[in-house]
């Protein structure tokens, strides 16, 4: 095992940061990182807003729920779906190009190129002893965080990264068991299959949740995800997206 493997497999998420800002050095390399992942036929269709001036973090945190991590971190990092560019540079040739960025390909492609960037950032943030989360928050009020960080039409919001120094590290949850998210040439076409990984699974997190808590949880990840998929969340995002100028065919 190599230590790119051990950095991997080492990952949790960090939401308690020392007041130590990343240096300039830092961001930089964690930016040029992000760049190197693989993007759809060169597209590079996302952009990363970088967040240290204080006001702007609290705002930030009160919207994405009142997360303190995101307000005290060494650095926040905004991934953003970016088509913008393109259609400058579609200008620039004196070309149209909105029927194509309007489709859900398009969206696709810029949704999955930021989050491959994302990734090789919060890897190489982990490469150097930092810790990082992501916050999924931010989409709570998308319009509010595009208007705070001025996005214009075919950038959107997608997720938040906080990095910083670790001033406590958390267990570390243990995942879905290889078998239950690998299958060999098909998907199994049988569903007792999967509900015999699951129920392997929830006793696994249910002893999690209870030694971590000395008996005073025993969550079944079963239960937990009916629970948080019973209801819908963020139903706005759809009429959001589109009046970005997304997802319209």
């Amino acid at each position: 095992m190599n230590e790119t493997i051990e950095t991997l497999l080492n990952h949790r998420s960090i939401r308690k940061f020392k007041e130590q800002a990343l240096s300039e050095q830092q961001v930089t390399l964690i930016v040029q990182a992000a760049q190197m992942a693989s993007t759809s036929s060169f597209i590079q269709a996302y952009s990363i807003i970088g967040v240290e001036n204080k006001e702007t973090k609290v705002t930030l945190a009160r919207l994405a729920g009142n997360q303190p991590y995101v307000e005290k971190n060494g650095h926040f990092f905004v991934f953003c779906a970016d088509l913008h560019r393109h259609t400058v540079a579609a200008k620039m040739e004196k070309a149209d190009i909105t029927p194509a960025i309007e489709t859900t390909e398009k969206f696709m492609v810029a949704v999955i190129d930021a989050s491959l960037a994302a990734q090789n950032a919060a890897i190489a943030a982990e490469s150097m002893g930092l810790g990082m989360c992501y916050i999924g928050g931010l989409r709570n009020e998308s319009e509010e965080v595009s208007a705070l960080l001025q996005l214009p039409d075919n950038v959107i919001p997608l997720f938040g990264m906080a990095v910083g120094v670790p001033d406590s590290v958390t267990d570390q949850k243990p995942r879905l068991p290889v078998n239950q998210i690998y299958y060999k040439e098909t998907y199994p076409s049988e569903q007792k299959t999967i509900e015999k990984g699951l129920e392997s699974y929830n006793q696994i997190i249910s002893s999690y949740y209870s030694d971590r808590t000395k008996g005073e949880r025993n969550d079944r990840w079963t239960d937990q995800m009916t629970q948080m998929l019973g209801t819908p969340r963020r139903i706005h995002m759809k009429d959001f997206v589109q009046q970005k100028g997304f997802m319209k065919s």
